[in-house]
């Protein structure tokens, strides 16, 4: 269960818009912690460790020690800012779960967050309360965990919060909140499955393990199992799997041993230890033979996967497997990315990864089958490729860039002490799996010990024999016969609150006109880099559709003097990345690289930004990528509402017109040239419309002189003016319906256009949004989905822009709830203009969530970047983000009103409905909204 800010969510896929299927990195999921637990290895040779190695050491320390309830805590002191990760970790998971009561574990992670016996409160409001960030619980095969980071001044809260569901909830857990729940669950379930390539997941999880394997579930479970659990059975469950003897606490942050131990025998020492409990240490199911397996899925293209069983994540096998799976496809320079994508161009993605588990793991190999392309034609390409890999082995500098890449990941990650892979997730994850919190260490030094003799043995031992073969095809567009021929008829009280201090930050302007802004951070040896420049998709206005995105996918594709495997090989040898993006009113060049290794990452940045070649076979390619992505979001259901809402917002011809994701149309895109993309690069990238943004381990005096070498030529100059103009809003609702047949959900969008990002009603406008649907326990998230169970999320938020930008509300509900959860939606949207209007209780709430995770928000370089990023594209005055606690604690029940006055405009909003129209189209006519009008996933009017 992943219940993060449904805002933040919304607005991150925005922003990414959809993911076109190409590999501008990596396309092996993020790298695990360590999963291992065999001794360390003995000292490497010096000629089996990259040179880029050298000086790249990372450390967590800690301390730990157990209470006499069998409790382990394990505490890590880092005083960089006032909050401290409160991790806790139960060593239970899916596969303690038995035939016929399978999706236990997940249903109980959501019941611990409904209140406990002392505090029959929704877990998430009082947290909130408290400033708390990155909160969340999540629940796999092998473990469930609970995380937090909350203000030092709360931590009191937060331990009595966890210890009191830890050793006080069964009498708070009710048949009604089991009920609740399990729709919450059960539509979590749909969600997933309305995804594309959903089938896959649970068709590899039957095939590949033998009947009765813990594995051979998924973790979520079934419908008709989630329908047949009874209370006594979750009880039964919480009394076996939650003592404090299965458990690890992480306490990471602000906070030394000595607190943290009279703390814990505070809360936590009196919580009885539980009973033993029995597992499986490993069964790997080691497969021989072949089996092959086709289905058929609502999606646009082939996707092909071999899959098989190897060893548990404990092993130095896997570990090897791990860093093999980065050899055959993290990279452009990666085989089978190189044969299948860029070469043969066969496909549009190739990945290899393993899923490390704690009694097994699979290694899975695959590709997107490009459109037109005989999936028979990718499978032969893929194995061959893997049969050279088994017969030769990785090259030396293969292995080395997988190494490199692999300590670069892990040094980055460690920068957080919370949320997914920081450092309390480490030392919890190897301390549940391994027995050791510093596991990881031994895990590095087998990356370093690897050797191509090794990885190919190991290779060739699992991977030469027991595959699973899936192929997934597009389900085919069968249309139906007219049918109207026949009838048918008391928490702790908070210390004292410590003010956020946002860092300070440098600036000058280079000779050439560059802005240069810095901030100093030397908690971990990396530099980041942002180049703003005043384009975005806004830019594509007056000319075809999509060339933005497509000049910045190309940026790095090939320079005067370097390819794009060149960029790519000569990136993963330091250790850094270089990506490129935009939003509505700018776009980005980034670079995330090493101290150490700045010097060579920079040149490659600013060759990048200034030469681009855009190289006739790469644009091809790109341009071919990019079209089969615009295919895909047309059979997605968010992207087929953001592609068409734009227009229907602005009227066709407006700078932010485009659809939402900025990838054009295939009519727009497929009629881009090379010229395009140069002459939009010459229009657009001038020195003095652009600023560095730089956060890191370097100050000015370094920096300034490595700028002005590399940057020093980059002329000036006028850029386009993009048209911004007011938008009049419609008199009246209006409403659209985009036809997907068969779709169990419908996606609901419903909003208008309102005021720029920077207008001085700006934080009273966001916080009465918080209210409505901006946050977990707004309005429209709690009627939805913890009062109807319509819903697994609901959220409304502003799209951030300098002219006026879309106001939007959004969900995605069961099919047979879709009229009627937009009747919940405008009865929201009603309510809090008139009779419900917020209260004091809600704004005291979003004040205090307000300003108590601004600690959190500032805890990365990356986040630091963004927050300094937005006051400047916005314009905000430098002392902004100083000010801006004092003027949230001025805000009155008086502002909030005037501000959702201002906000929001019920009878002029715009409604776009993604569902299956023959069972949506006549309850939604019944509301009275207005006429219904149809679109096809282009935005073209249909009947």
């Amino acid at each position: 269960m992943i219940r993060k800010s449904l805002l933040l969510v919304l607005s991150a896929l925005l922003v990414a818009g959809v993911a076109v299927a190409q590999q501008k990195s990596a396309k092996k999921p993020a790298a695990k912690p360590a999963k291992t637990a065999k001794a360390p290895a003995k000292a490497v040779k010096a000629d089996k460790v990259p040179a880029a190695w050298e000086g790249m050491t990372a450390e967590i320390p800690y301390e730990e020690f157990t209470l006499s309830n069998g409790l382990r805590v394990i505490v890590h002191e880092d005083r960089k800012a006032p909050i401290v990760a409160v991790n806790v970790w139960y060593h239970v998971g899916s596969k303690n779960e038995k035939p016929g009561k399978t999706g236990f574990a997940h249903l109980f992670e959501h019941l611990m967050f409904n209140g406990s016996e002392n505090m029959d409160d929704d877990y998430f409001q009082v947290m909130e309360r408290i400033g708390a960030t990155d909160l969340n619980g999540t629940t796999n095969n092998d473990r469930t965990n609970y995380f937090q980071n909350v203000p030092t001044h709360a931590l009191d809260v937060a331990l009595w919060m966890e210890s009191d569901r830890m050793g006080h909830l069964l009498g708070a857990v009710t048949q009604a909140k089991l009920d609740e729940q399990r729709g919450v669950v059960q539509n979590e379930k749909r969600q997933g499955d309305n995804n594309p390539y959903s089938i896959g997941w649970e068709l590899t999880t039957k095939a590949t393990w033998p009947a009765g394997h813990p594995y051979s579930w998924t973790v979520i479970g079934s419908l008709e199992d989630l329908n047949n659990a009874k209370l006594e059975d979750v009880h039964e469950w919480f009394k076996t799997y939650y003592g404090a003897a299965n458990a690890v606490i992480v306490l990471a942050g602000d906070i030394d041993v000595k607190t943290a131990r009279t703390k814990m025998e505070k809360y936590f020492g009196h919580i009885p230890s539980g009973p033993p409990v029995a597992a499986f240490d490993s069964w790997v199911a080691k497969r021989s033979g072949e089996q092959r397996q086709v289905a058929q899925d609502r999606v646009k293209q082939t996707r092909i996967t071999m899959t098989w069983n190897v060893p548990a994540w404990r092993t130095q096998e896997a570990t090897v497997l791990d860093i093999a799976t980065d050899v055959l496809s993290a990279g452009k320079n990666s085989r089978l990315y190189k044969r299948l994508v860029y070469d043969d161009q066969i496909a549009t993605q190739a990945f290899a990864y393993i899923d490390q588990r704690e009694i097994a793991s699979q290694v899975t190999i695959g590709a997107m089958v490009k459109p037109g392309i005989d999936v028979a034609r990718v499978e032969k390409a893929l194995r061959e490729e893997l049969t050279r890999f088994l017969t030769d082995g990785p090259t030396v500098e293969e292995l080395d860039r997988a190494k490199t890449e692999s300590i670069a990941a892990f040094i980055r990650g460690i920068e957080r002490i919370g949320g997914f892979g920081g450092k309390s997730d480490i030392l919890a994850q190897n301390a549940i799996y391994a027995g050791r919190p510093d596991f990881y260490k031994t895990r590095y030094q087998w990356i370093r010990e690897i050797t191509p003799e090794q990885m190919k043995k190991v290779s060739v031992d699992w991977l030469s024999d027991g595959a699973y073969v899936q192929t997934i095809n597009p389900f085919p567009e069968f249309t139906n016969a007219d049918s109207s021929a026949v009838s048918r008829k008391s928490l702790p009280v908070t210390g004292a609150t410590v003010e956020p201090k946002f860092p300070a930050f440098q600036s000058t302007t280079l000779p050439m006109g560059l802005k240069v802004y810095l901030i100093e951070r030397k908690s971990i040896p990396t530099v980041q880099i942002d180049l703003l420049l005043d384009a975005g998709y806004a830019s594509d206005q007056g000319i075809k559709a999509g060339t933005n995105r497509l000049a910045m996918d190309m940026l790095d594709e090939g320079t005067a003097t370097r390819t794009s495997l060149q960029i790519s090989e000569q990136l993963q040898k330091i250790g850094a990345t270089v990506g490129t993006g935009s939003d509505l009113d700018a776009s980005y060049v980034s670079l995330d690289a090493l101290k150490a290794n700045l010097d060579p990452a920079l040149e490659i940045f600013a060759d990048v930004i200034l030469n681009p070649a855009f190289p006739a076979a790469d644009f091809d390619r790109i341009k071919k990528q990019t079209l089969v992505g615009i295919q895909q979001e047309k059979t997605r259901p968010v992207q087929m509402a953001l592609r068409t809402f734009p227009a229907l917002l602005y009227g066709k011809g407006h700078a932010y017109s485009n659809p939402l994701t900025g990838s054009g149309t295939e009519a727009s895109v497929g009629s881009l040239t090379r010229d395009d993309l140069k002459a939009y690069h010459a229009a657009w990238f001038k020195a003095n419309a652009a600023t560095m943004i730089v956060v890191g381990d370097i100050t000015m005096s370094e920096l300034k002189p490595k700028l002005e070498k590399l940057f020093g030529g980059w002329r000036s100059g006028d850029t386009p003016k993009k048209n911004l103009s007011e938008v009049k809003l419609p008199a009246k609702q209006s409403l659209y319906i985009i036809d997907k047949p068969g779709s169990p959900q419908s996606v609901i969008m419903a909003g208008h256009l309102v005021m720029p990002k920077n207008n001085p009603d700006e934080i009273a406008i966001e916080s009465f949004n918080n209210v409505l649907g901006g946050s977990f326990t707004s309005r429209i998230n709690m009627n939805l989905r913890e009062d109807k169970h319509w819903s697994y999320g609901a959220s409304s938020f502003m799209r951030d822009a300098k002219g006026q930008r879309p106001f939007i509300a959004y969900a995605n509900v069961q099919t047979d709830k879709t009229a009627e959860s937009m009747a919940e939606i405008r009865k929201e949207f009603n309510d809090i203009l008139s009779t419900r209007p917020v209260n004091a209780g809600e704004l005291e709430k979003i004040q205090k969530s307000m300003i108590l995770e601004l600690p959190g928000a500032w805890e990365t370089n990356a986040s630091v970047q963004g927050y300094l990023t937005d006051l400047l594209k916005f314009g905000y005055p430098e002392d902004y983000y100083t000010t801006y606690p004092g003027k949230i604690r001025d805000l009155n029940l008086e502002k909030l009103a005037e501000a959702g006055k201002k906000l929001l405009r019920p009878d002029q909003v715009i409604w776009v409905i993604v569902g299956d129209r023959a069972k949506i189209e006549e309850k939604i006519k019944a509301l009275g909204y207005g006429e219904v009008k149809y679109l096809d996933a282009d935005g073209n009017e249909v009947k």
